[in-house]
């Protein structure tokens, strides 16, 4: 959105030196009436940004504004921390609307034109690039300077130099937009997902499964709900998110229908704790096709093979010749790896997309995201895989996905829209599929809390901090509240919880840019070095009494305290690390699937917590909580897949009486979103924020509310 309200010259007249605060106003009157009745609509949410914005500009013009006199600037101040209050108040009601205030938040079309609007009603003089409302092109990633040709690369460029040109190419879909032409349609879509569907799980028709299964190699079967999925595949579908949840063999799944589709080479990209074992996988279920595996400058890169698997981390020195290929499909594991869209990751993922659908004779290629938790923490977060797929381009519905809209026949205004919006979405390609629903054989998991008391100096110096760090956050909420001339006493409940989160939020981000200093990140680590030694002895006494056990930690040094009990109590152990080549890694899951001796796989939460079997072992011991719900699930169900043979416990150790039973907590309840969005629940979601925020939310009340 342009810049340029300093130069811009404004109509202007002695009883009102900023004309566009009265219509801010109004505005936000409109927003909060429609707040209070739940839930705020698309162009609601609009709304409520381009008042955010244009406030900041009114405010950052009147402070600067040499023209304005300092009683007038006074007053005109006064006025915008009105409008900025009921702001406050309105997210505090529907919490969602604070991710439209993020400096990185799109904005799209339909806010451009409100703001355009809005000005030209205040008497403004907008420039021409103000006037006219364009969709700013998509910039695509420039090439990092590190870019390699590995040799196999160049021999098959010179064994095949040029690519046939593809004369099937089918014309760019024009689609007659009518109902929908001034419509924004993204947060229409993404809300339908957050309502929900009264029961109904996210996840298009599959055909019913062959009767025969002729695609399994000798001594495999597929399961019902794979051959379905495959089957689709060689029916013609050709855009999938496969969703089903962790252990149900969504890497066989994609393996089988590049097979079907005839989708050769195919590229996967995928996290490279797994890289090895999708190597492994495509022999495994296609013993006629080939896998290579890029390993740093692909000096070992077979450039002739069927299949070619990429790390996340080494994707960038190979962009320039992975895009020349002529792949004729795409897979991406773990696919909310790329949820973030401004990240260099998810820019290079997407662009390699782009041209593999450039490139791809007939222009259809197989595009694959494999996630079982597509959803993290915000509905948005669906916005770069749908992009992947081709669903959506930009801030608007792809030809597809709009001709579907249109033929609902209804708009955004319309009774009814959610329903099948979100049903034209799932139709482009959604799988989804729960073990309770398709591996009834497959054993029950539970999550069990271990309280610990930490009562040694370390104990003390926690909850010490934890103190300290509350007393801190209600002295920058009293110098919050001060500084607008309001006391504590005197706010409503509304305004008593948009100042706490305003003030959870501040503290939040000064503690991710800090490298030093008390904060909930350091304090939580302490928490997890506190307990190390219980949490190992607890897995000690398991793999005694029960059999071999997986031991998750966040941090390297719990992990190293953990060895070091196990090797006192003559405990053999393998060790899954971020910094372990791809075949260590393998060589210590199969160690730990394989050798009766070794009792415990001692695994990093964020490096071992996707795309590994486990499940030699039924035990999970959590030593340290994640941040996040579905990083918590991604590590159990290392264990809790198909083959697994017994029930599945996961101990979490929590220790008592300190904030890390409130994030136990947190994390429990933030599963709301993924269940509602994707299984057809009909949970609450509680809130979009962290569970750092949240946590800090929690300290901060109970320092005012003097129970901490």
């Amino acid at each position: 959105m342009p810049q340029q309200r300093q130069s811009r010259q404004r109509t202007r007249s002695r009883d009102d030196e900023a004309p566009i605060i009265p219509i801010l106003a109004r505005k936000v009157r409109e927003v909060e009436a429609k707040a209070q009745g739940g839930k705020v609509g698309p162009t609601n949410r609009t709304k409520f940004q381009v008042i955010a914005l244009l406030m900041r500009e009114e405010r950052a013009r009147v402070k600067t504004d040499p023209e304005i006199a300092d009683a007038s600037r006074v007053e005109l101040l006064k006025r915008l921390d009105g409008i900025a209050q009921i702001l406050a108040k309105t997210a505090a009601r529907d919490t969602s609307l604070i991710t439209l205030l993020e400096p990185d938040a799109s904005v799209s079309t339909v806010a451009q034109r409100f703001r355009r609007d809005w000005l030209l009603e205040s008497g403004a003089e907008l420039s021409p690039d103000e006037l006219v409302i364009t969709r700013e092109a998509e910039t695509k990633p420039e090439l990092p300077e590190n870019q390699v040709i590995p040799q196999s690369v160049k021999a098959r460029q010179l064994a095949n130099p040029f690519l046939a040109p593809d004369l099937s190419r089918p014309a760019p879909a024009v689609v007659p937009v009518r109902r929908l032409a001034n419509w924004e349609l993204l947060s229409p879509l993404f809300k339908s997902f957050e309502y929900g569907s009264g029961g109904q799980a996210a996840t298009m028709d599959l055909p019913e499964a062959p009767k025969i299964d002729r695609l399994s190699p000798n001594g495999l079967e597929l399961m019902k709900h794979q051959a379905r999925f495959v089957e689709s595949v060689r029916q013609g579908h050709r855009t999938f998110l496969l969703a089903d949840e962790p252990g149900l063999g969504k890497t066989a799944q994609s393996v089988l229908a590049a097979s079907v589709a005839d989708a050769y080479p195919l590229l996967a990209v995928v996290p490279n704790v797994v890289k090895m074992n999708w190597a492994r996988e495509v022999e495994r279920w296609t013993p006629h096709r080939r896998a290579t595996v890029i390993h740093g400058d692909g000096d070992t890169l077979d450039a002739f093979a069927d299949v070619v698997v990429v790390n996340y981390d080494v994707l960038d020195r190979h962009l320039a010749w992975l895009g020349t290929l002529g792949f004729g499909g795409m897979v991406v594991d773990e696919a909310h790896f790329i949820k973030n869209l401004q990240s260099q990751r998810s820019k290079h993922v997407l662009a390699l997309a782009e041209r593999i659908r450039q490139r791809t004779p007939g222009g259809n290629p197989l595009l694959m995201a494999l996630t079982g938790t597509p959803l993290i923490n915000d509905v948005d977060d669906f916005r770069a895989i749908w992009q992947f797929l081709g669903w959506i381009s930009g801030d608007k519905p792809a030809p597809a996905l709009m001709q579907k809209l249109e033929d609902t026949g209804l708009t955004p205004a319309d009774f009814g829209f959610y329903a099948e919006a979100r049903a034209s979405v799932i139709d482009m390609g959604i799988v989804r599929r729960r073990k309770v629903d398709v591996a009834t054989d497959l054993p029950a998991k539970r999550i069990a809390d271990l309280p610990v008391e930490l009562d040694d100096d370390l104990g003390r110096s926690i909850r010490q901090a934890e103190r300290e760090l509350g007393y801190r956050l209600r002295d920058r909420f009293t110098a919050f509240v001060g500084a607008r001339n309001l006391t504590p006493a005197t706010l409503d409940d509304d305004q008593r919880d948009a100042f706490i989160r305003a003030v959870a939020h501040a503290e939040l981000e000064e503690s991710k840019a800090s490298k030093s200093g008390e904060n909930v990140f350091t304090m939580v680590r302490k928490i997890g070095q506190a307990k190390a030694a219980l949490a190992a002895d607890y897995a000690a006494q398991l793999a005694r009494s029960v059999g071999k056990v997986v031991f998750f930690a966040k941090h390297i040094d719990v992990m190293d305290a953990a060895e070091d009990t196990f090797a006192k109590r003559e405990l053999r152990t393998v060790s899954l690390r971020g910094d372990q080549t791809a075949l260590t890694r393998q060589a210590a899951i199969d160690a730990f699937n394989n050798d009766p001796d070794v009792a415990i796989a001692v695994c990093s939460l964020t490096a071992a917590g996707v795309g590994v079997n486990l499940q030699a072992s039924s035990n999970v011991v959590l030593a340290e909580l994640s941040w996040t719900a579905a990083e918590q699930t991604q590590a159990i169900d290392r264990v809790h897949r198909i083959g697994q043979d017994e029930p599945v416990t996961a101990w979490r150790i929590i220790a008592a009486h300190t904030i890390d039973a409130k994030i136990a907590e947190l994390i429990d309840s933030k599963q709301g979103l993924a269940a509602r969005a994707l299984d057809g629940s009909d949970d609450e979601i509680t809130t979009a924020d962290s569970v750092q925020l949240d946590a800090l939310q929690h300290l901060l009340r109970q320092a005012l509310d003097g129970s901490l």
